[in-house]
């Protein structure tokens, strides 16, 4: 065992006098050191009930005969930072995050990992740090929050936000605000549609490295606590077989991962996320990858906020694997790849049929032949830019129109609300990347405002930043190279006219190329002053076309 290394010999008595001052005792020492990663705090919904999922999985790894031991990773909430500068701190936190449990995994020696991440940027991040570790690892997560129920109908966290907009358009009332406001997340557990967090819980389940739930079972349903403890007791099969994460993250099981996300319709987010693990894996993932995979998968399903089904719907009707048998059937995905279960996917999914298809279309009758996200280039994005087109209405597929240009979120959202966007207009927010937010923020707000205000058939926004997975309509993000990076978003200008057209993977700035030439020969990007761990990420964070990622 790689503990051997600090417990053995008469070298390591310290080490051992260390184990003995935290209550170990020699038979707990002798055992494999099982590290458990807990992402519990008590200021993010997702999270409030690790403490549980932590305990289960404690047990889980004890029945099999491992020494299980704690430690935390960080954790934000996307909600709560959204629309200020905490929202700064969301995607930065994914590194931080994997930097730091390879720090505390190295210093200790331990044999395996149990990961328990739930929102955002922690189960990205802790997939970076299972693949750069290479240890016999597992992930189980928190699970989603069940749906809010208003006026008779199922309601999630894009609801509350839109009600906003549609407050500051005189729609609603103060009172109808206020039941939004108490009924819309009812429980514990990642927000209730296909947002980043749970979009990323499916993809692990895709990817090998989740047991069969993981990414669907409510996080308030008592299948989560029998799921931990499985989780604690199949990692010690792990450690036994010694498989590790390299072993089961292959390019072959990224293939898989991006298969299951278009037909999912997840967040573009996911566009982030998947090339930044996988380049801890040594292998690239690139936005062209995506959009042939893109092109023959077909979307199956149509989550919040892309349609009005839930994540414990989807769980009802089969979950991740009830997907995943559908592709089986027109042979898109690799069976052949090995997963945290000691068994191929071919062999997880069989025999699970999917038990709605008012969830889960048919393979044969998908909403689209087509997944559910688009990678755009163009004179705009000659690096590429990503699109959610499952949330996208049918008439802004194809779209024209004015660009209505902002420096920041802030100023777009305060035109937003002062209504002086009108139809048919591109609103333009830069010097949101990666480098230039920095951070990359995402602009939940401006979008579900425009929603809101009921201009998501008329307006398109376009952004270097990126979105929730909680928004919806003609949201084009990750657009490379940012403004801050000399891309060509930065010369764009009031009035100016943009193509957007998602059918054809393109994003146009119509301006002649003498006059972008010109524009693009005086531009020089804009700098902030920057102190702390935002001037250090700025200095080191790559383009969203490559994950974002530090170099």
């Amino acid at each position: 065992m790689k503990s051997d290394s600090l417990k053995l010999g008469p070298q390591n008595a310290p080490h051992r006098a260390l184990y003995h001052a935290l209550g170990l005792t020699e038979e707990e020492i002798k055992r494999p050191l099982v590290g458990v990663v807990s992402s519990y705090n008590e200021i993010v919904p997702g999270h409030m009930n690790l403490d549980k999922i932590v305990d289960a999985v404690k047990l889980g790894v004890a029945m099999a005969g491992g020494t299980p031991i704690v430690f935390p990773a960080i954790a934000v909430c996307d909600g709560i930072a959204m629309g200020h500068q905490g929202m700064k701190y969301s995607l930065v936190t994914r590194d931080l995050i994997a930097d730091s449990t390879e720090a505390m995994v190295l210093a200790h020696g331990f044999d395996a990992l149990v990961m328990v991440p739930n929102c955002d940027k922690n189960v990205p991040g802790l997939l970076m740090a299972a693949a750069r570790l290479n240890i016999p690892t597992i992930f189980v997560s928190g699970g989603p929050m069940l749906a809010g129920r208003i006026d008779g109908g199922r309601a999630s966290f894009s609801t509350i936000s839109e009600a906003v907009g549609q407050f500051n358009a005189g729609k609603i009332g103060k009172e109808k605000l206020k039941e939004y406001e108490r009924k819309t997340c009812p429980t514990c557990g990642s927000c209730s549609g296909m947002y980043t967090a749970n979009s990323m819980n499916c993809l692990t389940e895709a990817l090998g490295m989740g047991l069969r739930g993981n990414g669907t079972i409510p996080a308030v349903y008592s299948g989560r606590i029998e799921l931990a403890k499985r989780a604690g007791m199949a990692v010690m099969a792990l450690v036994e077989k010694d498989v590790k994460p390299r072993d089961i993250m292959t390019e072959a099981a990224f293939r898989n991962a991006l298969t299951v996300d278009m037909a999912l319709g997840c967040s573009t987010n996911s566009m982030l996320h998947l090339p930044a693990i996988a380049r801890e894996c040594g292998i690239e993932i690139n936005l062209d990858i995506a959009n042939g995979i893109s092109e023959k998968t077909p979307n199956l399903c149509h989550l919040a906020p892309a349609g009005h089904t839930y994540m414990e719907q989807l769980d009802e009707a089969g979950g991740v694997f009830a997907v995943m048998h559908e592709l089986s059937k027109k042979n898109l995905l690799d069976l052949n790849c090995l997963t945290v279960t000691g068994k191929t996917v071919g062999e997880n999914i069989a025999g699970c049929e999917n038990q709605d298809r008012s969830v889960i279309r048919p393979v044969e009758e998908p909403y689209s032949e087509t997944g559910g996200i688009a990678v755009l280039r163009g004179s705009l994005a000659p690096e590429g830019s990503v699109v959610k087109r499952s949330a996208v209405a049918e008439e802004m597929l194809v779209h024209e129109g004015p660009a209505r240009v902002f420096e920041c979120e802030e100023d777009a959202q305060a035109a937003i609300n002062a209504g002086t966007i009108r139809p048919g207009d591109v609103v333009v927010i830069r010097y949101e990347g990666p480098k230039g937010g920095p951070g990359m923020r995402e602009m939940l707000n401006p979008t579900s405002a425009i929603m809101g205000m009921g201009l998501g058939s008329s307006v398109a926004l376009i952004t270097d930043g990126r979105f929730s997975g909680a928004t919806r309509g003609a949201c084009i993000g990750h657009v490379s190279p940012e403004a801050a990076s000399g891309g060509p978003i930065g010369v764009v200008r009031e009035g100016d006219r943009i193509r957007i057209d998602i059918p054809g993977n393109q994003l146009e700035l119509l301006i002649g190329a003498d006059e972008l030439a010109a524009r693009m020969r005086d531009f020089v990007p804009k700098k902030k002053e920057l102190s702390g761990y935002l001037k250090r990420y700025a200095a080191l964070v790559s383009s969203g076309a490559s994950g974002a990622a530090l170099n």
